[in-house]
């Protein structure tokens, strides 16, 4: 399946879940939430990585039928700058490695489900294919802050490498 088409899914899948939910999601204004349910422990906040405290700080505003994202001067200063991201997998294609895929900032908690907001998930494009894994995974590339995305995307991380 291709990536535009995975994509549109989840996030009509998250529209439609969010439609049911007890409390309605506040568009931008945050990273996702973690289900203390999880049989995951949420992400440690680390030194070395770009916080997603930090990429959640972004706003939207409705103008002309699509949100147009606002970043802080801090996250546009790592436009362009290698980073380190870290996050829990959304594979886009089939197979047990992935050379494109979604980080998010919480583990996924239903398959036809989107984890997070834009603010909260990284689109990734590696050098070499990473195994797909359930656990958290950090990545080093370039990263992209996304003004236009025409899949509603705040940012990108291209030329990316799994370290730990």
């Amino acid at each position: 399946m291709k990536f535009k088409t995975v994509l549109a899914l989840c996030l009509a899948a998250s529209a439609a879940s969010a439609a049911f939910a007890q409390t309605p999601p506040v568009m931008g204004q945050g990273p996702g939430y973690h289900d203390p349910r999880s049989p995951f422990k949420p992400l440690e906040e680390r030194a070395d990585i770009v916080s997603w405290k930090l990429l959640s700080q972004v706003t939207a505003r409705a103008e002309k039928k699509k949100l147009v994202p606002t970043f802080p001067a801090a996250v546009q200063a790592l436009d362009r700058k290698t980073v380190k991201v870290q996050g829990f997998m959304t594979p886009l294609e089939a197979g047990d490695k992935q050379q494109h895929f979604l980080l998010s900032s919480v583990p996924t908690s239903c398959s036809f489900c989107v984890p997070a907001g834009p603010e909260g998930m990284v689109e990734v494009r590696t050098k070499k294919p990473v195994r797909y894994t359930l656990e958290p995974v950090v990545v080093e590339g370039t990263l992209a802050v996304l003004m236009d995305d025409p899949y509603g995307l705040y940012y990108r991380v291209e030329d990316g490498t799994a370290v730990n």
